[in-house]
């Protein structure tokens, strides 16, 4: 065991603070990294605030880390001394199910482990995320990186890169497709980016009319204030595909009507309340609503090495360890463009 300096909430109330926790010696099959760069997810607010229940104290968040191999097992194969390498949203799952076997472990039937908050399969304990000076976490679920883009800027791809990028492929959207993201926040402004790579029409929705001129900065090619009936009665019935990142409480029949025969709206945000949709406005017109959450180890690394190829990053904003909980905090105002990455030499 080796002690490694980290942030953690102690209570749903309390601010994030130094707590100092135990790493695992590498096992046979193990990586340990030194973390360069850890995003801030909402998920990571979520969770020490223990909005979404279940959450253990004390919990070190941080699950898009990015950093160097320090040490490996010995019998690890994938990875040496001195790599640039990746963790994302989950470490390790059974390995044995269907879904696993397919490169689905996000969605491994006996239950993935998350990076953290997660409880380790061997029964040891919960796990303890990126806002940490290091991780060991079993090869097959380490990720390689290019060395070629700004380290820091690859740190969210690790989910909000992969969980956008996930249902756009899943749903074979290229060329040709009319692609409307709604909301231009951490996950919505990477939408833009792959939606657009993708070679597809890309529209922004947005209610807040000063977005319009950074999602053309991004790359969308339309922008419609959706507080504007006269602009979104423009656009009715014109998407094939909605992919609908916004977490607070919204109206989806509202966006139901902007898909085309046959339009998909995949939702990646997560709300508080329930959804109500009757029947009759999915029927009219064939369409669907499904959700999509991050993506397997095997899809997540292609989405790394898409994004080394096409020079793809999140906007970030890099600050010190110290200022996590305004992090927190400016981030619920929606003041951060797009995403806060956490420079860990300042642990």
């Amino acid at each position: 065991m080796a002690s490694t300096k980290s942030y953690a909430a102690q209570a749903a109330t309390s601010p994030l603070a130094p707590w100092t926790i135990n790493r695992r010696d590498p096992k046979p099959h193990d990586v340990q990294i030194e973390i360069k760069y850890c995003g801030v997810c909402h998920s990571d607010l979520h969770t020490a605030r223990n909005e979404w229940h279940g959450t253990v104290y004390p919990c070190v968040p941080g699950h898009e880390i990015v950093g160097k191999v320090t040490a490996v097992g010995s019998h690890v194969t994938k990875y040496k001394e001195g790599d640039t390498v990746g963790v994302g949203c989950l470490v390790d799952s059974c390995r044995e199910c269907d879904n696993c076997k397919e490169g689905l472990e996000q969605f491994c039937s006996n239950g993935m482990v998350g990076t953290y908050n997660g409880q380790e399969r061997d029964g040891s304990g919960n796990t303890y995320g990126g806002y940490s000076k290091s991780i060991v976490v079993h090869e097959d679920f380490v990720l390689s990186v290019s060395d070629k883009l700004p380290l820091e800027a690859v740190a969210p791809l690790l989910c909000a890169g992969i969980t956008t990028y996930s249902p756009l492929r899943h749903w074979k959207i290229g060329k040709g497709h009319k692609v409307a993201v709604l909301g231009l926040g951490g996950l919505g402004h990477m939408g833009v980016k792959l939606a657009v790579s993708m070679g597809a029409d890309v529209t922004m929705l947005s209610h807040t009319a000063s977005k319009e001129k950074d999602a053309a900065r991004l790359g969308a090619h339309h922008f419609v204030l959706t507080s504007d009936a006269e602009q979104v009665k423009k656009v009715a019935g014109s998407f094939d595909f909605i992919l609908d990142t916004v977490s607070a409480d919204h109206d989806y029949n509202f966006y139901l009507g902007l898909l085309s025969t046959n339009g998909v709206m995949v939702c990646v945000g997560a709300p508080p309340s329930p959804a109500q949709v009757p029947a009759f406005n999915l029927i009219f017109g064939r369409k669907s609503i499904a959700g999509s959450l991050i993506g397997g180890i095997p899809e997540t690394q292609e989405m790394l090495d898409y994004c080394a190829e096409h020079n793809i990053v999140s906007d970030i904003e890099l600050i010190a360890m110290k200022d996590i909980n305004e992090a927190y905090e400016r981030m619920l105002k929606g003041d951060v463009r797009y995403r806060f990455v956490i420079d860990m030499a300042t642990l």
